[in-house]
């Protein structure tokens, strides 16, 4: 991998449901966008202009089948491009407390490295997507763990799979014009899975806070995080989260690569 970071850095993060690009420059994240897998052809003409001046995509997944077909589909639309895999061939540099390490989603480690970087403080990472996920790194920047649970839509999904006459609902904000009662079938279901994640978030920073004695400072990320912005527990919406921590990784390589280069 080059050691300049002076040019854009392409960003790639692979979910189980969507991709998230962008575009690493001047430790920022810009130009991002979310698209569903299906209609990913590997073209970054989407991230605008400044796609053309990169030459490094660095992605990053949770989906090795996905992350497979990812890098085939830029490396055929964009052959020049150099591409590396995170936590392959560049490291994630992250503390943990961990029983095994091995079992952590990238996802996860990025987005507590790039919570940490930007609150210097201990904080709860919350990540409501296709899974929830709440996780805790204290204000040595160490990550203690956390937890998982179903996200919104797998919470639909179960309860019209396993039940007779539930049915099958897509995920929508419940209108708080119709108060907290649900007055119809789907209307309950969306305020019982919605009041579900609220608190298991709440309840998990909760404990985090008993147990370190000292209250977290909560930021949020995922393509369902607006489900908890009416809840008054989350303190930061960054929905660029995961690809921030990227782009720290490769910096801190690149960093890393000009140190070994100058020795």
């Amino acid at each position: 991998m080059s050691t300049h970071t002076d040019r854009p850095v392409i960003l790639v993060a692979i979910g189980n449901s969507r991709i998230r690009l962008g575009i690493w420059s001047g430790g920022e994240v810009t130009d991002a966008v979310s698209i569903e897998h299906a209609d990913f052809d590997g073209s970054l003409a989407r991230l605008g202009d400044r796609a053309a001046d990169a030459d490094l995509a660095a992605v990053a997944s949770v989906h090795r089948d996905a992350e497979n077909d990812v890098v085939k589909q830029i490396s055929s639309k964009h052959p020049a491009v150099e591409i590396v895999r995170i936590g392959t061939d560049i490291p994630i540099p992250l503390v943990h407390k961990l029983d095994d390490a091995s079992t952590l989603g990238r996802d996860r480690a990025l987005s507590a490295i790039a919570a940490y970087s930007r609150a210097e403080q201990a904080c709860a990472v919350v990540d409501v997507g296709t899974a929830v996920t709440v996780d805790f790194v204290d204000g040595e920047g160490t990550f203690q763990g956390g937890l998982i649970a179903p996200g919104v839509r797998m919470m639909l999904d179960a309860l019209h799979e396993h039940t007779n006459a539930l049915p099958k609902l897509e995920p929508v904000e419940p209108d708080p014009a119709r108060g907290p009662y649900g007055r119809d079938t789907a209307h309950a279901m969306q305020l019982g899975v919605r009041t579900a994640i609220a608190g298991l978030v709440r309840a998990a920073v909760e404990r985090f806070a008993d147990d370190y004695d000292a209250w977290p400072q909560v930021i949020a990320t995922g393509g369902d995080a607006g489900l908890l912005e009416s809840e008054g527990i989350i303190e930061h919406f960054v929905p660029n989260l995961q690809l921030l921590g990227i782009g720290l990784c490769i910096d801190k390589a690149a960093a890393a690569a000009q140190q070994t280069d100058d020795d």
